[in-house]
């Protein structure tokens, strides 16, 4: 549900080079972190693609390129363009600092994208700029407050995107520039009001907003009221679109959402009937297709393919056969119709692959494999384009031909040479009560040597309904250039697997599908992944293990802290849910997790604070790093200062950063210069305390 080394004293010891004191980056009166270079190099040279649109020609592919710009202290983004056969390289086309969202018109002549040129603080652009002769790119729509989801009608007349329709409050004399002291009190009346990395959305809800091609008129508001909707598509006919939102009186008490046909009328009908999570509508020849599952208070589950009649009706659920969630850790979009097929992501065991799903039910067929990560796709003109990243490899275009991938970019190559980012091993271990196998990786710290032993930081993934896999992730790059054996897995309660692994740590008491709870299986399997590694690799030092999580991740961190403190020379748990009934109260998602552990926490509060570490505090020995953001609604600060006081109370060794201005997402889309000082924190801790015994 959620880069030069500098001298420092240091102390070498077998496999790596550790300092002799911890030190604070956020100090300036400390030394420099030995591990700065290292967090420069990994974070500073990131330069990869995302978000492909295929002209509907099938000739032209335009993507975004995100590059951090460590010194500006941003991530940057343009728009690039290039042929799809290849003829060409791709070059960037657009010239902003924060430019995405690219689609074309049905023409394949024009292409539009996102921007922030507006003279006005916080408001949003959308440009049309031409694609096969010369021209000026033009101002299409400027919006209070972003745009999202941009595509053309089919008869190239419209522009649809997603925007927030934000609260005369926000625009009240005094509020103009963010002075919350003239804008009128909130009156909540619903959950989920706000969101982490977006604040308060109740009184900004995302509304369906279509506008001419050629900006001659204002774009106009299709939903207008206190309802969100995401992923518009048009129809056939270009009359109407179909989209996902959650528009009934119940949806923040029975989390159901649900598919709308929205009118250029501004009428709205419902789809489908209050009855499952159901998204990322696309309408073809044989009806609406969408992405989602029954039974919406029940979570996880693997979200399925399914379709629905133009004119509504319940799923019929096109990728059953297929027992793999098509909602993925990796990204998504609305399928895209081929035929009498759609194509559509799945994650698989750590892969994620593009799978083409027949509307006959015959299920799905795999169009990719091996260790890769397909991070986004489109398809349009019989050419399909992909953006794909590998272990040691970042974010890459390619054309899929037949069942060979051509590529059409090279940011992995330019990656490499600045960052020398390793490879991993894959490998299994069975599970402890014989149900299965685990999928777990290791990486080799840089520059390893046959013989030696080295310290190793064990991972464990947030979520939980999410997976690590093949693809490239900073995280382990970062600790493996810092000498350490880097070590990951999938347990129980994890995605890329059948439904019932993820259903494996529902609560005991749940009413559909009981399972062991958090820190059940799931502990089993991460230690039972730890002592396979242990026993295989005899370059792991088992005297010199650490281990690191986020979110639930971090949940898993304090959790194994209160178990097998013995076992571990240091523990960071960062951005965590530490007080599982607090956290139900305070969450921007609070009143959700009863869908995952069963009762709610007023029905049954002992549950939850069995469930909590926070109260096994005092059985925590090994020194501990806390880490957490000062925005983060996901998992609010208070939950990272209940363990914080505890701690120090009891006179336990704990370290605690606070990051001022990030949400939950600090690791992830941070600012770099942030980043940057986080992953020293870390690698300065575990370098300090996994010291040679």
């Amino acid at each position: 549900m959620f880069g030069t080394i500098r001298n420092v004293p240091s102390a070498t010891v077998t496999g790596m080079t550790v300092p002799s004191g911890a030190s604070s980056p956020s100090n300036p009166s400390n030394p420099p972190s030995p591990h700065a270079a290292v967090a420069e190099r990994v974070i500073g040279s990131i330069l990869q693609a995302a978000a492909p649109a295929v002209s509907p020609d099938g000739h032209w592919v335009a993507f975004v390129v995100a590059r951090v710009d460590m010194a500006k202290n941003t991530t940057r983004t343009q728009v690039w363009l290039g042929p799809t056969d290849g003829s060409s390289a791709p070059r960037p086309v657009t010239g902003g600092d924060h430019d995405g969202g690219p689609a074309f018109t049905p023409d394949s002549r024009t292409l539009l994208f996102t921007s922030r040129r507006s003279p006005k603080k916080g408001e949003s652009t959308l440009h049309a700029l031409a694609v096969d002769r010369p021209g000026e790119t033009r101002t299409v729509a400027t919006m209070k407050d972003g745009i999202d989801g941009v595509t053309v009608s089919p008869d190239g007349r419209w522009v649809a995107f997603i925007s927030r329709t934000p609260d005369d409050r926000y625009s009240a004399p005094g509020a103009e520039d963010g002075d919350e002291s003239w804008q009128s009190p909130r009156k909540i009346e619903r959950f989920f009001s706000a969101l982490n990395g977006e604040g308060w959305v109740f009184d900004r809800p995302a509304h369906v907003y279509v506008v001419p091609v050629d900006g001659t008129a204002e774009p106009r508001n299709l939903t207008p009221g206190e309802f969100q909707h995401d992923s518009p598509s048009w129809a056939p006919d270009s009359r109407s679109l179909v989209v996902g939102a959650p528009r009934h009186d119940t949806w923040d008490l029975d989390f159901a959402q649900d598919v709308y046909r929205v009118g250029l009328d501004g009428t709205v009908a419902a789809l489908t009937h209050h009855t499952g999570n159901y998204g990322h509508p696309a309408e073809g020849p044989g009806g609406v297709v969408l992405i989602g599952a029954d039974n919406p208070a029940e979570y996880p589950q693997n979200m399925k393919v399914g379709l629905v009649p133009s004119a509504g009706g319940d799923p019929v659920w096109l990728s059953a056969a297929l027992d793999r969630t098509f909602e993925c850790t990796s990204g998504g979009r609305n399928p895209i119709w081929d035929g009498d097929a759609v194509l559509a992501m799945a994650e698989d065991r750590g892969t994620t692959q593009l799978f083409r799903v027949p509307t006959d039910g015959s299920g799905p067929v795999a169009l990719t494999s091996g260790p890769i990560t397909v991070k986004g796709f489109d398809h349009a003109g019989g050419t399909t384009v992909l953006v794909i990243g590998r272990v040691d490899e970042v974010a890459d275009v390619f054309v899929l031909d037949g069942g060979t991938l051509r590529r059409l970019t090279d940011f992995a190559a330019r990656y490499r040479a600045a960052a020398e980012p390793l490879p991993w091993e894959r490998f299994t271990v069975p599970c402890t009560d014989g149900s299965g196998e685990i999928d777990a990786w290791i990486m080799r710290p840089k520059g390893f040597a046959e013989g030696q032993r080295y310290p190793v930081l064990l991972n464990v993934h947030g979520g939980p309904h999410t997976q690590y896999g093949e693809t490239f992730f900073d995280e382990a790059q970062l600790q493996a250039a810092a000498g350490f054996v880097v070590l990951m897995s999938n347990p129980r309660g994890g995605s890329g697997r059948e439904q019932a692994w993820g259903q494996a740590i529902m609560g005991p008491k749940h009413p559909t599908a009981p399972g062991s709870g958090w820190g059940g299986v799931d502990v089993d399997d991460v230690m039972a992944v730890l002592d396979g590694a242990l026993a295989r690799y005899p370059f792991c030092d088992p005297a010199r293990v650490g281990m690191l999580g986020g979110s639930y991740g971090g949940y898993m961190a304090t959790e194994l802290a209160t178990r097998f403190s013995h076992r571990f020379a240091a523990i960071c748990s960062e951005r965590a849910v530490n007080n599982v009934y607090t956290e139900e109260y305070t969450s921007d998602i609070s009143t959700i997790f009863r869908a995952e552990h069963g009762p709610s926490h007023l029905a049954d509060p002992e549950e939850y604070v069995r469930l909590s570490p926070v109260t096994r505090v005092r059985d925590i020995t090994c020194p501990f790093l806390i880490i957490h953001s000062e925005q983060d609604l996901r998992c609010p600060i208070s939950q990272a200062e209940e363990l914080f006081v505890a701690m120090r109370l009891l006179g336990k060794d704990v370290t605690f950063y606070r990051f001022p201005g990030e949400n939950h997402e600090l690791s992830r889309s941070g600012s770099p210069v942030h980043r940057r000082m986080r992953a020293e924190i870390l690698l300065d801790f575990f370098a300090d305390h996994l010291t040679a015994k």
